[in-house]
């Protein structure tokens, strides 16, 4: 099933042309609207007669996560306060939060394509939802209301955490759909098994999981903990939230909204684009956001993109699973490091359980040590010295062909590493940088 067939099927030639209509009308827009973006652009020399479609957008500059933390709060702001019906904070680690707003006729948006991204998933209009992603300031909870709500379904809008509740709830209300973090669905696991129920008896059949990174080797160990389909969705709070991009089940890459949400894939360090199906850094503008539109936002996250058709029929382009991010990998050594190449290689490993941590300590000024704590089987801990010593090897050689530096490694027993109910904490970063 397809939500809204004229536009997700729409022929390549006439998405390009309602792009660069959208487009022509967002610069002129922005230009008028927001001191920021005039600034920007007349720092280039650019003026909003000189975009004439999509293809001049990269005449455009780039808006960067700093850009609106240095504008905090409403520097970005297109429309004023009074127009605005909702606003969203992230919880920045450094310096200002990044703050986001929306008119009505952004939350309408904002409900159609999670209501597209949903159908996309494999939802059907008489389905009940179980959302468990956080509601709040986090954009993920009501993100997914608003699309459930689009789109007809019945929805258990029961939050993140209490996590025996969602178990008891899932068996009482049966539900066939279940949208959280990918670490929070397998942390569920644990704790269905303690109260005595097979998970892969539950009533859950799609889980529309997203918010962190995940690999297709820990998608495939949570479709088969569950016995459900485990689709991946994105998004972000400086987009939209949630719905940007979306799995159908063939899972040839994260359908894109490109017609409201246009994506580019660069080079993080040249900025120009790079070749279909090469990796690079997610661009996305946004075409017809009214609150805090957004040019050309750098996302940092690592993808690669096609436009090859897709097997349900839709004919947006598609990217493929996070794959690490610009901002966030870890360098070692003069190596870069994303959390989810180590992770592929731990979930391919017989035996261990996808719980683990990246612990990075430089100790007297010596070079960088990386250790990797990884969960393992309880018959494993228990066996003998040799057969663990062995295990350890074998995860030790692995990540080391693929990162090229030397790492430690230290088994542990199950449920040693702390679970969360939230984004998984896979790094531990001690350096004094």
């Amino acid at each position: 099933m397809i939500w809204n067939e004229p536009i997700e099927t729409m022929p390549p030639e006439d998405l390009k042309n309602l792009q660069s209509e959208r487009l022509v009308s967002l610069v002129r827009y922005v230009y008028e609207r927001c001191p920021l973006y005039k600034k920007k652009f007349d720092e280039i020399g650019v003026l909003p007669s000189d975009i004439k479609g999509i293809e001049d957008i990269t005449q455009l500059p780039f808006t960067t996560k700093m850009d609106m933390r240095d504008s905090y709060p409403w520097g970005l702001f297109s429309r004023p306060r009074t127009d605005l019906v909702e606003i969203h904070v992230s919880s920045g680690t450094t310096g200002n939060p990044t703050l986001v707003g929306y008119t009505r006729d952004d939350i309408r948006l904002w409900g159609e394509v999670m209501a597209r991204a949903l159908c996309c998933a494999g939802a059907e209009r008489d389905d009940t939802i179980q959302i468990a992603y956080g509601y709040g300031l986090f954009t993920g909870g009501l993100g997914f209301h608003y699309g459930a709500m689009e789109m007809g379904l019945t929805i258990i809008p029961i939050s993140s955490g209490q996590t025996k509740r969602q178990i008891k709830i899932m068996q009482d209300i049966q539900p066939r759909i279940l949208a959280c973090t990918p670490s929070y669905c397998l942390y569920m696991v644990d704790a269905a098994k303690e109260m005595g129920i097979d998970p892969r008896s539950s009533s859950w059949q799609i889980a529309v999981l997203g918010a962190e990174p995940w690999s297709e080797a820990m998608c495939h160990e949570i479709e088969q903990a569950w016995d459900l389909l485990a689709t991946d969705i994105y998004g972000l709070s400086e987009i939209c939230g949630p719905g940007v991009a979306q799995e159908c089940p063939y899972k040839s890459g994260l359908h894109l909204c490109s017609d409201v949400f246009y994506p580019e894939v660069i080079d993080p360090e040249t900025g120009r684009p790079v070749p279909e199906g090469q990796d690079g850094e997610l661009v996305i503008t946004t075409l017809t956001k009214q609150g805090v539109p957004m040019i050309r936002y750098r996302t940092r996250d690592i993808v690669s993109m096609t436009h090859e058709p897709c097997r349900c029929g839709r004919t947006s382009p598609r990217t493929s699973k996070i794959k690490g991010r610009t901002d966030d990998m870890i360098v070692v050594r003069g190596i870069n490091v994303f959390p989810s190449q180590i992770e592929h290689v731990l979930l391919g490993i017989e035996g261990t359980h996808p719980h683990y941590q990246i612990v990075i300590d430089r100790k007297e000024h010596k070079l960088d040590e990386v250790e990797i704590v990884v969960e393992v089987d309880e018959t494993i801990f228990s066996d003998e010295i040799k057969r663990m010593h062995a295990i350890e090897q074998k995860i030790k050689k692995e990540i080391e062909s693929v990162l090229s530096i030397g790492v430690n490694v230290r088994l542990v027993e199950p449920k040693t590493i702390a679970r969360s109910e939230g984004k998984a904490q896979r790094v531990i970063d001690k350096r004094q940088l």
